[in-house]
């Protein structure tokens, strides 16, 4: 099969409008993979103008119809989830299982959002007068733009994707530069899947200029974001003078509560460490702050950097079970929360430092005597570094979890019934997991509160994000 690694506007693969291209890097090799067309404001702005030309007749179609075409998207993956997930792992360096699994949720995705497309269902509602009739409906937004990040290079674009086409919208989609070929090949998989022209349209470029694009342009109706909190709240100052409606979806400092009657502390601790490591750390809604009870403590932190120093690391093609981070930049920045925190007594039981040799690696890391104050506490990591610090209450455990200025996601390892209920209502959070690692899922809402973002992604409440709700009155009625 042939792949093509181009823009897509208006139904046809193009270069960029002023020729420049990027040099896409294997994280894992710091080889040059290839030359991708990397565009400006004007290649956006013709995006837009596809968008939002195909919008009237897509917008149009049955949801049925419209439930076709991501039907046939994931028939157009699922023989080829080897090839795509190798794609996926030579530029984020991920492991190649966890590409595949991406790739894998995508097609569940697809088929998810063509089922519930069909059921946005309004409803009536009784009125005061006999002669006076009340009607919800929802109706497709418009032209949505989506700029998502390079962690997830497929579910981040999916979960998007997927609700806002099977909504009847069409969409502008800027994937990370980073990852472009991954976000290339899902517009393909639309493509050959039977999205009209200028139904989908992917751009690739300058962040910045293309981004400033979406909010000025007033065809933009939406834009749904997935990155830091910085570039979220610039797109909140920006979309503030133009009323376009935002999703934001940025990061999280996620607390992982273990407490004495969590179970078998071997299991847990095995567990723990392959979940906290998965994609290198890079993950928004990773576990990053173990709180371990006060009996428990010890063990678990002994165990946990026991199954961390055990973990092989090297490129994702290779078997190994963590790959690198995304660039050098991301590595330093790694490498400062660890040097900083350990300056103000940290202290690192393995791990810490760089990988020798090509690639952007950094070894997995088990951090104790770790305080409200120190970076690897308080800041979103993003890298495979492990914080561990023990708690002695409830009250105590769930002041420090919520002392943050994010909100994504959460977890609690227990199994008695009031510690979990307890919990999972007052910790500060968009998603809460109870004897569980992955709060996410097709069917279920994701997002969070606070500083982590606005809006739900995915379950139903993620294809109503991309709908508008109007209320018909209707008078006279004899």
């Amino acid at each position: 099969m042939t792949y093509t690694f181009k823009q897509l506007i208006n139904g046809q693969w193009a270069d960029a409008a002023g020729g420049n291209t990027w040099d896409l890097i294997d994280p894992g090799s710091e080889d040059l993979l290839q030359e991708i067309p990397f565009g400006d404001a004007t290649d956006a702005k013709a995006a837009i103008s596809a968008a939002s030309e195909a919008f009237p007749a897509w917008s149009n179609k049955n949801p049925y119809e419209r439930a076709e075409v991501l039907l046939k998207a994931a028939e157009w993956i699922a023989p080829r989830v080897d090839e795509l997930a190798k794609i996926t792992t030579e530029e984020s360096g991920k492991p190649l299982s966890e590409a595949k699994a991406e790739w894998l949720s995508a097609m569940n995705y697809f088929k998810w959002f063509a089922g519930e497309g069909v059921r946005a269902y309004g409803r009536t509602i009784p009125a005061r007068v006999s002669s006076r009739r009340l009607n919800v409906i929802h109706q497709p937004m418009g032209v949505i733009g989506t700029i998502t990040a390079w962690n997830f290079p497929v579910y981040n674009i999916v979960r998007t994707w997927a609700a806002a086409l099977a909504a009847g919208c069409t969409v502008v989609g800027r994937p990370s530069e980073f990852t472009p070929r991954t976000g290339m090949l899902l517009a393909q998989a639309l493509h050959e899947g039977g999205a009209p022209a200028g139904v989908i349209n992917l751009i690739n470029g300058d962040p910045a200029s293309m981004a400033q694009e979406m909010l000025k342009d007033a065809r933009v109706r939406k834009i749904a974001f997935t990155g830091s909190p910085r570039v979220g709240k610039l797109l909140m100052d920006g979309a503030s003078r133009t009323m376009t409606k935002l999703a934001l979806e940025l990061g999280g400092n996620a607390p992982v509560i273990v407490f004495p009657d969590a179970g078998d502390l071997n299991k847990l601790a095995k567990t723990a460490v392959s979940w906290k490591y998965r994609n290198c750390g890079q993950v928004c809604v990773a576990p990053q702050r173990f709180f371990v009870h006060e009996t428990i403590h010890d063990e678990f932190t002994k165990l946990a950097a026991e199954f961390s120093s055990q973990l092989k690391v090297g490129h994702g093609l290779q078997g190994n079970d963590v790959g690198p981070l995304i660039n050098a930049k991301q590595r330093e920045r790694v490498e400062e929360l660890v040097s900083v925190s350990s300056s103000k007594g940290a202290k690192v039981l393995t791990g810490g430092k760089r990988k020798d040799g090509k690639g952007y690696f950094f070894e997995p890391t088990v951090v104790t005597n770790v305080q409200p104050g120190m970076s690897v506490y308080d800041e979103e990591i993003f890298g495979p570094v492990m914080p561990i610090m023990l708690f002695s209450n409830t009250d105590e455990v769930l002041k420090h979890a919520n002392d943050t200025e994010y909100g994504l996601a959460a977890f609690v390892m227990t199994n008695d019934l009031n510690t979990s209920i307890l919990m999972s209502e007052r910790l500060e959070y968009g998603m809460v997991c109870i004897n569980d690692w992955l709060p996410a899922t097709a069917e279920a809402p994701f997002g969070g509160i606070k500083g982590s973002g606005i809006g739900r992604e995915t379950g139903s409440e993620g294809l109503l994000e991309y709908m508008e709700t109007k209320t018909i009155f209707t008078g006279g009625v004899l």
